[in-house]
């Protein structure tokens, strides 16, 4: 496997936790109207993250994978502000969690939008 395989393989697999983690965070959510709305729009956006990426990994061409890669960096982004939200409002059981996907998500939003302006360099 090459150097670049091996990246996506990993990328692949770190999306995809960072989808299941997120998933197991919101059940630790307090329980509120509010919470159920902030939970089905962070589980959308953090699943999508992962998805999007898998199918950027299949893109047929450059222009397809750069539309895919945008969706991933969009929907990252989203979960980053998700997760901001639940933060601001106190929202959350687990503080220490919260804080470790509120970086997981700024890390993955920077790694694919570097891969996003790389995309045409």
């Amino acid at each position: 496997m090459t150097e670049k395989e091996i990246f996506i393989e990993k990328m692949k697999k770190r999306t995809k936790k960072f989808a299941v983690d997120v998933i197991q965070f919101c059940d630790s959510l307090k329980n509120s109207k509010a919470s159920s709305v902030i939970t089905y729009q962070l589980v959308k956006s953090a699943t999508s993250t992962g998805a999007n990426y898998r199918a950027a990994c299949k893109a047929r061409s450059k222009n397809e994978f750069f539309s895919k890669i945008c969706i991933v960096v969009e929907e990252a982004d989203e979960s980053e502000y998700w997760l901001e939200v639940i933060k601001d409002v106190n929202l959350s059981n687990d503080e220490i969690e919260l804080e470790r996907l509120l970086k997981e998500t700024i890390e993955i939003t920077k790694i694919m939008s570097k891969a996003k302006s790389s995309a045409y360099s």
